[in-house]
């Protein structure tokens, strides 16, 4: 016994189909495919959303909504997150750098200062855009808004 006498056991491996070989072989003509029809046909891919021929259904349903391309995205930051990076940096103005660099904002973001939170400390703050709110609650405390 070598390794040239090796052969798998008798009826373990079968031998594949070889379609489309002549009708003596059994599998010729149709090949399997059945008859006609694009799914007969040598290079078919059914179409993202195909349903057959029926309308599909991202055609059916109605188109809705629009993005204004004029619209002005801001990050906002909070009253009480100004109020937390001055006492933690011991800061008396807060520049947009100053917010951008402690993670509030990324670093093409417009910001927005919105009046959540309160402010005890007088503070002069830059920013892109203030809601009326947090100007008011910055000028009581003391401080003074800067828009850039």
């Amino acid at each position: 016994m070598d390794l040239s006498s090796l052969k798998p056991a008798e009826g373990s491996v079968k031998s594949r189909k070889r379609i489309g070989r002549g009708p003596g072989s059994g599998l010729g003509g149709t090949s399997t495919r059945g008859h006609k029809g694009a799914k007969s046909r040598s290079g078919y891919k059914k179409k993202l959303g195909f349903e057959g021929g029926q309308m599909p259904i991202q055609r059916r349903l109605p188109k809705f909504g629009f993005k204004n391309i004029n619209r002005v995205e801001y990050q906002a930051v909070n009253l009480s997150s100004l109020q937390d990076l001055a006492q933690l940096r011991n800061l008396q103005s807060i520049t947009i750098e100053d917010i951008k660099s402690a993670g509030l904002a990324g670093k093409n973001d417009l910001i927005k200062i919105l009046a959540k939170g309160e402010i005890s400390i007088k503070l002069e703050v830059q920013a892109n855009a203030f809601s009326k709110k947090a100007e008011e609650a910055i000028v009581a405390a003391g401080g003074s808004v800067v828009k850039c």
